[in-house]
């Protein structure tokens, strides 16, 4: 009876232990997280990632915003812990404008961007003096100019660097095409739907965003090839090595997000990684 007494006991404990053990373990605290991200690709893609740092202690809470100008804002206001919206070229200029004391803690993803037109069907169909809308972003503003001279339709100063070029750099426009450049990105998918100018240049995201096919609906996309407009995670300066931060980053270079990025967006999006 005695023997009998000593191995319920035993076996008593050794359920109160595991009890105890699950709770504590279900009790973990998680170090939160909190990212800003334009709505399509990149709230998307961190959706994605979200249950992958659940698992590695990491509760991620995704902050969306529907411009350019606020993501930063939040970003030096200590509102969120990052941000993932902006690409290099965008984010060096934000920093020379703003002052902003920002780094970048790793490149995630290229959206290659479009020209569109519901007129032409063509670059080279496009007529003397046609009108090209594009965002007032001016840190996109090389990136399109660039695109139109490996087109073949413009030539830029030579020796400089075109991540910065404007219009003011053009130096061969032999069909005097004209640019419109105080549209807000955002704004640019309905400009298409509008059928306003001759062709307007759309940013991927909000193409995406506005149900537009970024790789099948334009009549001109950039290259993706040695593209220096890599979608990046942007941090306060000395946060790029926080653990965290490293765990968020590694997840989105993770297989599993760049087979989601291949899957859902069909080249569209494409990872940086690869």
């Amino acid at each position: 009876m005695k023997k009998l007494v000593l191995l319920f006991c035993s076996i008593f404990l050794i359920g109160s232990l595991v009890a105890c053990n699950n709770q504590k373990n279900g009790n973990e605290k998680q170090t939160k997280l909190t990212v800003g991200a334009s709505n399509v690709p990149h709230a998307e893609i961190l959706e994605q990632a979200k249950p992958l740092l659940a698992k590695k202690g990491i509760d991620l809470k995704i902050v969306k915003f529907q411009d350019y100008i606020l993501p930063n804002k939040a970003l030096e206001s200590k509102e969120i812990d990052a941000n993932y919206f902006q690409h290099i070229p965008y984010l060096n200029a934000q920093i020379k404008e703003n002052g902003y004391d920002f780094v970048n803690a790793g490149g995630i993803h290229i959206e290659p961007i479009g020209i569109y037109s519901k007129k032409y069907k063509s670059l080279d169909k496009l007529p003397t003096g046609a009108e090209i809308i594009m965002s007032n972003s001016v840190a996109d503003h090389g990136r399109i100019l660039t695109m139109l001279e490996e087109k073949g339709l413009i030539k830029l100063k030579e020796g400089i660097d075109k991540t910065t070029a404007t219009v003011k750099d053009i130096t061969d426009n032999p069909k005097k095409l004209t640019f419109k450049s105080d549209v807000e990105a955002g704004l640019l998918p309905k400009v298409f739907e509008n059928n306003e100018g001759d062709a307007v240049v759309i940013n991927a995201n909000y193409a995406l965003d506005a149900g537009l096919d970024p790789k099948n609906d334009p009549i001109a996309v950039e290259s993706a090839k040695n593209n220096p407009y890599v979608n990046v995670i942007a941090v306060r300066k000395g946060d790029e090595d926080k653990k965290e931060i490293k765990q968020l980053v590694n997840t989105l270079h993770s297989k599993k997000i760049q087979d989601y990025i291949n899957k859902q967006y069909k080249g569209a999006v494409i990872p940086a990684n690869e």
